[in-house]
């Protein structure tokens, strides 16, 4: 059985297996996507197809909508030949219950998918953008995907390039955000409405995307003052934060196999030339939130009449509270906690570190008694409720092949959201005293220590991908295992970037104290266990 249309005809085959196929008229959508597209999304990955093209399915199973979602991958685009374009734009949807059950599900919302690195895609993509019918454009690029500009603040290559040329019908710009402004050119020139919805998994993630977008028109020489008047108008161009929480791990082993011995032959998981993980399915854990401030200037999916969806629409009040709550404190701290000491300690589940009595401590007291004192109440979901569940049913599912080595890419771009806000929320409160927290600057030197690129038992081992790990690994070299070293010459640089950590760790008041835990952690082998295990005991 292979995941294809005209292998879906045969419905007998695919109920005898346990797999769900959709429940609406395939060629009908795909026709009236064709003439009224309403939603374009930016991101081909494994948490668009869990989530966001689940939810249309549903919409379009209750007859909700008739049309489907167009996806543009502006990255990587062996996503869109391998895991899109060979199989029909279907995905296999594979739900890891914590209760052992699962649920197999065919996706088929995905009307079209396009590669935006080739220029007819992109001139599709054109012409979508200037339709009346588009409602709204989602994204779900990574954090990184909103930089302009790097380090030292010069423009990235690309946006540099890209700012400075017009484009013809058949030019496609270098830039992941160029490609969305040229899009974008064509639907101001026709003065129609759009929402702009970051999905990512970042702090304030609509404002990230509007400064990105706002930015390069500012710089970009072909637009004029009306382009700009035009992004800065929330009537016609609004930009919501929202709050997404499914986890979705890379395709398993496991699950494919299981998938293959049903008698299901496209499971074949394999690394694109940058390094995504892809396969023709897509597994992923039961609960989702997905929390997203109500402003849509030319309407919306109707995703709250799906029950038990997890979506819910709000105030940006409500959505802050909501994404501070999650990223900062109940969820995404204790996610890269448990990444930074589990690549250390050589995990290579969350589940089987969630086993382990020193790493539950860690996770409990930073969520319980170092985050919760900061966070403010969404009122939609307890935040208490929440860590409960993250603690005690979402992170130790034994079914959910979640890896450290996942968690901890892109490691630096996330410490700021995942840590920093909470220490900025305790040297804001006169109440609350930074000395206090003890767990946090153990994950800070952690993480500085993990940089090192060598495990806990002194083997050296792969340092997940990080936009910084080039220049934070000169800061650390010359420092090893049980060497003497002037730490505070090679950690001072880190500690007080305020980029990295959103404070200076110094002026902060911990900057002393992580290098002082740094030093432990580098002292020998088995340094790392000894010493998480005095602070957690």
């Amino acid at each position: 059985m292979k995941l294809n249309n005209a292998e879906l005809q045969n419905k007998i085959q695919w109920e005898n297996i346990g797999i769900i196929l959709p429940k609406f008229n395939h060629m009908a959508m795909f026709e009236q996507t064709k003439i009224t597209p309403e939603w374009v999304h930016f991101g081909a990955g494994n948490i668009f197809r869990a989530f966001p093209a689940v939810l249309q399915q549903n919409l379009l199973e209750k007859g909700l909508t008739q049309t489907g979602v167009i996806v543009a991958e502006g990255y990587d685009g062996e996503i869109i030949d391998k895991v899109f374009l060979s199989h029909d734009c279907l995905t296999l949807s594979v739900t890891l219950k914590g209760n052992g059950s699962i649920e197999k599900k065919i996706i088929g919302s995905v009307a079209q998918a396009l590669r935006l690195d080739k220029s007819d895609d992109f001139a599709i993509l054109r012409e979508i953008f200037a339709t009346e019918s588009l409602k709204m454009a989602s994204f779900t690029i990574t954090e990184k995907g909103y930089n302009l500009t790097g380090r030292g603040g010069d423009l990235l290559p690309d946006i540099a390039e890209d700012i400075t040329r017009t484009f013809s019908s058949t030019d496609v710009p270098k830039s992941y955000i160029g490609k969305l402004v040229v899009a974008l050119f064509e639907r101001y020139k026709k003065n129609l409405p759009i929402a702009l919805v970051s999905m990512d998994n970042c702090s304030h993630n609509g404002e990230k995307l509007f400064t990105a977008v706002s930015t390069f028109v500012e710089k970009w020489i072909y637009a004029d003052k009306g382009f700009l008047d035009y992004i800065n108008n929330p009537e016609k161009v609004s930009f919501p934060l929202s709050m997404i929480d499914k986890i979705t791990p890379r395709p398993d082993e496991a699950v494919s196999q299981m998938l293959k011995d049903a008698g299901f032959s496209d499971t074949t998981i394999s690394i694109t030339a940058k390094q995504t993980y892809i396969a023709p399915f897509v597994n992923a854990e039961e609960t989702q939130y997905l929390v997203i401030e109500d402003v849509f200037p030319n309407g919306r999916p109707p995703f709250e009449k799906i029950k038990n969806s997890g979506v819910f629409f709000t105030d940006r009040e409500t959505v802050d509270k909501m994404e501070k709550m999650k990223v900062c404190t109940c969820l995404n701290p204790l996610h890269t906690a448990l990444a930074i000491f589990g690549c250390l300690l050589g995990y290579t589940k969350i589940s089987e570190e969630m086993k382990d009595p020193d790493l539950v401590q860690l996770v409990k007291i930073i969520g319980y008694k170092e985050g919760l004192p900061v966070v403010v109440d969404p009122l939609i979901v307890s935040p208490k409720a929440f860590i409960d569940q993250v603690i005690n049913e979402r992170l130790p599912n034994p079914f959910m092949p979640d890896t450290p080595q996942r968690i901890a890419c892109d490691t630096s771009q996330k410490i700021p959201i995942r840590f920093g806000e909470t220490i900025k929320a305790y040297m804001a409160n006169p109440a609350l005293n930074t000395q206090d927290l003890c767990l946090i600057p153990l994950t800070l030197a952690a993480w500085v220590r993990y940089l090192l690129a060598v495990d806990d038992d002194g083997a050296a081992f792969q340092v997940s991908p990080d936009p910084l790990f080039e220049y934070l690994s000169a800061c650390l070299k010359g420092i090893t295992l049980g060497g003497k070293s002037d730490f505070h010459t090679a950690l001072e640089p880190i500690l007080s970037d305020s980029k990295i950590f959103a404070v200076n760790l110094y002026q902060a008041g911990l900057g002393e104290r992580v290098e002082a835990l740094f030093a432990e952690f580098v002292s020998g082998a088995g340094a790392v266990r000894k010493t998480l295990h005095n602070a957690v005991n």
